[in-house]
């Protein structure tokens, strides 16, 4: 993830430069960061998961979105506005949706690294998801051929529930029953 701009602004100039912009910017604590567009092997494996979790999800209370859709992370324990867009999310509380966006904490958030994010997502967003309490993180590196499941535990902290490279299946925490096929997901 690369700054947009090097100085802080705010959350309404942060808005204004979004509406004349066609590039994917996310928005940290008054800095914008830009994402890179997504690799083939990128748009692959986040169209897989996008198919496998809608497929699982029919008919039940839970939503999954795809990049580009944007989450201003908030809960009651943190200031500051973050506004992040993951590759994959799923959302089980409606109430945070407005017209442009969803408000509050996803259940799920997927993000597929790509060489010029693989600190952004492996730290930064880490630990962001971690302390607004998003129960369950994956972080899909389509260079290693791993997935690595992060789940919240008693203490609020993320650890790691699954973990798989190259062959087997990883599995989620939180949507009982939920699991993926490594060389399915993760090959051409």
């Amino acid at each position: 993830m690369n700054l947009y701009r090097k100085d802080p602004i705010s959350v309404d100039e942060y808005f204004q430069i979004r509406e004349k912009s066609e590039e994917l910017l996310e928005y940290i604590d008054g800095y914008v960061y830009m994402s890179p567009s997504p690799a083939t092997k990128h748009q692959r494996v986040s169209s897989k998961l996008h198919i496998k979790l809608g497929n699982f999800l029919e008919g039940k209370p839970c939503e999954v979105f795809h990049a580009p859709f944007d989450i201003e992370l908030k809960n009651e324990k943190i200031d500051g506005t973050k506004i992040v867009i993951p590759d994959l999310t799923v959302i089980c509380e409606k109430s945070g949706f407005t017209d442009k966006r969803y408000i509050g904490v996803p259940n799920l958030i997927i993000e597929i690294l790509s060489p010029s994010n693989q600190t952004h997502d492996l730290i930064t967003k880490l630990n962001l998801y971690m302390n607004y309490g998003v129960q369950e993180y994956w972080i899909v590196n389509p260079m290693l051929n791993a997935i690595t499941v992060f789940a919240l535990n008693d203490e609020e902290m993320y650890e790691q529930h699954d973990m798989k490279a190259e062959i087997g299946r990883v599995t989620s925490k939180l949507l009982e029953g939920f699991s993926v096929n490594l060389e399915e997901v993760l090959t051409d």
